[in-house]
Formats: C-alpha cells, structure tokens, sequence
C-alpha cells in the first residue's frame, strides 16, 4: 500500500465529501492528518492496516470540520472569570447577579460581565443604569459589555474619569440622562475605551487557559477552525505562544486591531507607523495566521446604531462609526502595506462607506484579489452585492441574529426590512456561494452551528415565528457557507472546507444524519477530529468496527 494503511477509518455513515458535486459517501480514511480518500465500505476497509482505528458510523453524518468565519470565541473560555447573564429576565435579576458576584470577589477588584443583549433579553426592553449597578455594589468596579456598547457604575465611570463635563470622544457616546446631563453609565461604541483602558489585562497565564477552554468549546460544538472577529496584538501574542507549544485544537486565523481599538483614534501618521513594523503577513501556518485589519463603520440593527439610508421606526439613521474620510485613509494606509481589510457595516449607509473605501483603495492598490471582508453586512441591497463582487469583497455574515433578537430589529426596523435583514439567497445568487460565508458573531449571538444552520435554512426565529422565508436557503448551501466558502475566507479552499485526497484531516461527526433530520437543532457533535488528532468524543469513544 503506496504511503502505509489508514490511522483512522470511519464506516457506515454518510460522509458529506463537499466536493463540487456534493458526493456523499459511505466512509472516509485519515492517514498523516490529511484526508486519505472517501468511498464505499469497501473500498475504505481495505486501505486500514493492523495499528488502524476504526469507527462505526451507524448512519451518522459525517462534515468536513465546520468554520465559523466571524466570532469573537475566546468569550466561550471566560465563564470561571466573569459573571454570565443568560437566561436573566430583569434589571433586578441582572442586578443581583453582579451582587452575587460582589460577594465573592474582594472590594476594588473589577467585576466583568460576558456579553449580553438586554434590549431583546430583559422585560425592561433595555440596558441597566449606573444607578441600578450600584444597587448591587460600589465597592467594586462594574463594566458589563454588550456588543459594541456596554454598561457601567458609578465606580467605574469615576476610576474612568466619567462625568458631566466629559466630552464625547470620537466615535463614541457618553449616554446622559436629559434632565441632569449626568452619565446614564451606558458608553456606545468609542466611548466604551474611556473605561475599558482603565481595566487590567487579563495575566497571560490566565488568558491562556481561557484561550484553551474556549478551543475546546469549539470543538464540542463540532467547530474546528474560527476566524477572530477582533485580535489586540497582546492576544495574538498568547495564540502564538500556544500554537509554539502544540496547546491549539483549533485553527484560528484573527481579524487583527493594530491599537485594541475599532475605530483607532491614534492620528493617520501613527497609522502608518504600525504598518512600517508590521509587515503584511504571508504566513502558511495551519494553526494560526493573521487574516487582516478590523475596523468599524457602523453599529447594530437592535441598539438603532446600525447606519441605515431609510429611517428606523419612529426615526434616526443610526451612528456612523467614523467618518468616510477617515475610514477611507485607514483603509488606504493597510492597503497600501499589503493588509486586507475587514470593515463592522450592518447598515446600507454603513455598507455604502466602506464599499467607497475599498474602490478609492483598489484605485491606488489593486485589491481585486485580496478578498477584504464587508463583516455582517447584514442589511446589504442587491446593488451592493454586485459592487462588492466587482471588488471580490466578501460578505461574512450571521443568519442567526434572526435567532433572538427578530422582535427587537422588527421593533426597529419594520417587518419588511426585518425580512430582507441577511438576505443569504440573494446574496449567494448576487455575490456567488463562495463571495459568502457564515459565523454567529458570539458572544452576541449563539455559538452553536446547528441554531445557525436552522435559522438559515428556515428563517424561524426563537419563538416559532419566520422572517423573510424567501431568503432561506438550502441544507447544502448551508454547509458549503461553514465549510468550502469559510475556507475561502483565509485563502485555505485547496487545504480544509472539504474531505477531498489531501486534505487536512478536520471533521464531525454529527449524532444523527444531517440531510434527513427535521430539526438540525437536535444534532450535536459525537466526534471532533483536527489534522487527524481526536479533539472530542462526546460519547467517550464511539464503538469501534468488529473484526
């Protein structure tokens, strides 16, 4: 046998090959951490050799290993350090969980929250005060976030330097209750730096060991490769330390900001300075590579932030996060250094800017080739399809913010637009399968591929209720978008994506058959496997094949 026997064969299912014409086979062979081939029994069963492991499949689905190609998943490894809110109902039942949290943890030190989305989770419909954190603590300071605003107390805001005559820095906004003109202790988008530069990094130990949860949330979830959604360079060095020490069981590619900022306030000169000593990278590493420069045009459809061309219920076009002239130059200056770029734009006006700044790019420095990133573009038109595929941008986007937040953007923006919001089949059918990927932008929205896979295949909502039904798409559009289209997003379509000869050796094992199952919320990962190496086996070792 030409290269040795199999290290691993899997039999009796249906292995989704994800080639061109979507082969579905009976069972594939891992041998060096590549895929071996992908067959019949048979024909499978004869590449194995004394020392191989085989495992039964009994009619499991079998994907090549699922990319979320937009989250922020180092969240998924901070439950031991921060105070979770999921399943809180109140204001007063968020309260007491910071109290709960304060009576742990001595007075002085921060007490930090995972992201939540008050607005659509909480029957007050919106985010807690700084009055209503310090009903459960001023002896610490409290900074919860909530996507691209957070909230905090008065301890907080006071270590901040946050009062009444603070003014609002650029790309943010201090929130002040009209009658006093005091901090609400709601800081949107820029602002929210006022506050979290003040906050102590987390130890590299334990940021690691956060890191290294998270990869194995990951992998639970059947996920094997992710892209960062926003990297400081102080992150990227820990990644780095642990992919030097074989700690990864994830790849991870990272959305890098060069200043911890989205929307970096250092002057254009300092912009330019970063990208001096930081050279675009051209890395082939499979575990960890750099795959651009994020930045922020626009905020979200729930909080109305999202920059929009049609007004919102009752009124407003939303909060650009920048202006065009600057976000145009920032764009410029990675382009120029042979970066790619992946801009934050929800809305169509947001959507229109950043389309403005790659084409005043690509006029200087072609980047026709280089695959910059519309990230969420989740209120996109057709027009703009047809620009970004001109460009060869691609549009990462997240189905599942119809998932539990529906109501909040209906509430917002209309139901007609809440229909056309991700429009997934048009853009397929505007931008191409692979100018197209999916993510979930956790913590925001549910980590889980399966809930994200079942909004974009029914656009069914949490509470039974369907959005927009004509922009569903198929089962296999559905896994092309996690797995051959994500690979596109880091250049890697002739590495992983798929279960093709040669391939790197990433795939799940799903519980059930994927292209039979009514409701794929039901299946979950029974096996993980990353370049050949079992990173989890949720039944503690799936039966093996009798001999």
């Amino acid at each position: 046998m030409n290269g040795g026997p199999a290290d691993l064969i899997l039999t009796g299912g249906r292995v989704l090959v994800l080639d061109a014409a979507f082969t579905v086979a009976r069972a594939v062979a891992v041998r060096g951490g590549r895929v071996l081939a992908a067959g019949g029994d048979a024909e499978i069963e004869r590449l194995a050799g004394p020392a191989t492991r085989r495992i039964a499949l009994d009619g499991r689905s079998v994907l090549p290993g699922l990319i979320d190609t937009h989250c922020h998943f180092e969240d998924a490894g901070i439950a031991e350090d921060t105070v979770s809110f999921a399943g809180a109902r109140t204001i007063a039942e968020a309260a007491g969980r910071v109290r709960a949290a304060a009576g742990r943890t001595p007075p002085g030190e921060w007490i930090r929250g995972q992201v939540w989305h008050p607005v659509s989770q909480l029957a007050e419909g919106r985010r807690p005060t700084a009055a209503e954190l310090d009903s459960a603590t001023t002896a610490h300071p409290v900074h919860l976030p909530i996507g691209h605003s957070c909230v905090v107390n008065s301890t907080a805001l006071r270590l901040a330097g946050i009062g009444r005559d603070t003014p609002d820095p650029p790309g943010g906004t201090i929130e002040r209750d009209p009658v006093t003109g005091e901090p609400t202790g709601v800081l949107e988008a820029g602002a929210q730096r006022l506050v979290t530069d003040v906050i102590p990094p987390w130890p590299p130990e334990r940021r690691a060991a956060q890191f290294v949860r998270a990869m194995r949330r990951l992998n639970e979830l059947g996920l094997t490769g992710v892209v960062a959604g926003a990297t400081t360079p102080e992150d990227l060095a820990v990644l780095r330390r642990l992919r030097d020490e074989g700690r990864m069981t994830a790849r991870v590619a990272v959305m890098v900001t060069p200043t911890g900022e989205l929307n970096p306030t250092t002057d254009l000169a300092g912009w330019a300075a970063w990208f001096a000593q930081n050279p675009a990278p051209d890395e082939r590493d499979p575990w960890l590579r750099e795959a651009g420069i994020k930045l922020q045009a626009d905020g979200g459809m729930t909080l109305r932030t999202a920059a929009v061309t049609e007004p919102y219920e009752g009124g407003g076009l939303g909060l650009p996060a920048a202006e065009p002239e600057r976000l145009t130059a920032l764009v410029k200056t990675a382009a120029a250094h042979g970066w790619r770029v992946g801009v934050h734009a929800v809305g169509d006006a947001a959507i229109d800017t950043v389309l403005d700044a790659y084409e005043a790019a690509h006029a200087e420095h072609d980047i026709a080739g280089r695959r910059f990133v519309l990230v969420h573009a989740s209120l996109i038109r057709p027009d703009q399809m047809r620009r970004a595929r001109a460009l060869g941008v691609l549009a990462a986007a997240q189905s599942v913010f119809l998932w539990d937040k529906a109501r909040a953007i209906r509430a917002n923006l209309g139901a007609a637009r809440t229909a056309r919001a991700v429009p997934l089949r048009t853009m397929i059918a505007e931008m191409g399968i692979g100018g197209v990927c999916a993510g979930t932008d956790f913590p925001v929205n549910p980590l889980d591929p399966m809930i994200n896979i079942h909004v974009m295949t029914t656009r069914r909502d949490v509470h039974g209720e369907r959005h927009g039904v004509e922009e569903a798409v198929s089962m296999q559009d559905a896994i092309r978008l996690y797995t051959t289209a994500a690979a596109r997003y880091t250049f890697e379509e002739d590495v992983r994506g798929s279960l093709e000869p040669g391939r790197l050796a990433d795939l799940v094992v799903l519980s059930g058959d994927i292209l039979e199952t009514a409701d794929v919320r039901g299946l979950h990962a029974d096996l993980t496997v990353v370049g050949g190496e079992v990173v989890h086996d949720r039944l503690g070792a799936l039966a093996p094949v009798a001999r």
